[in-house]
């Protein structure tokens, strides 16, 4: 059996790609693309804690099914925000779409 601390680690890892990519990124695709990144690393997170725990272990997976639902939603929602302000400002960098101004 694989021991819990490669799962830790590949889950530190994932979110750590993702939190770079937060906050280095200029686009708002990037930017969605790395939270869905963070998203998937803790869904690894508990998973993975769901397996190897004594308790339930479909608690850790009704919560990662529960991340992955609401990483759809917020994904189906950002990207409709991105494609208006990219309707109207031409770009799909935050920078230029820091004032919301019509």
């Amino acid at each position: 059996m694989i021991p819990l601390e490669n799962f830790l680690l590949l889950s530190a890892v994932l979110f750590a790609f993702g939190f770079y990519g937060v906050l280095a990124r200029r686009s708002a695709i990037q930017i969605l693309m790395a939270v869905e990144l963070m998203l998937a690393a803790v869904s690894i997170n508990l998973v993975a804690f769901a397996a190897y725990t004594d308790a339930d272990r479909f608690t850790g997976i009704v919560f990662a099914v529960f991340v992955i639902t609401v990483a759809a939603a917020e994904v189906g929602l950002a990207l409709g925000i991105v494609l208006r302000i990219y309707r109207e400002r031409a770009t799909a960098n935050v920078d230029e779409a820091s004032t919301l101004k019509w």
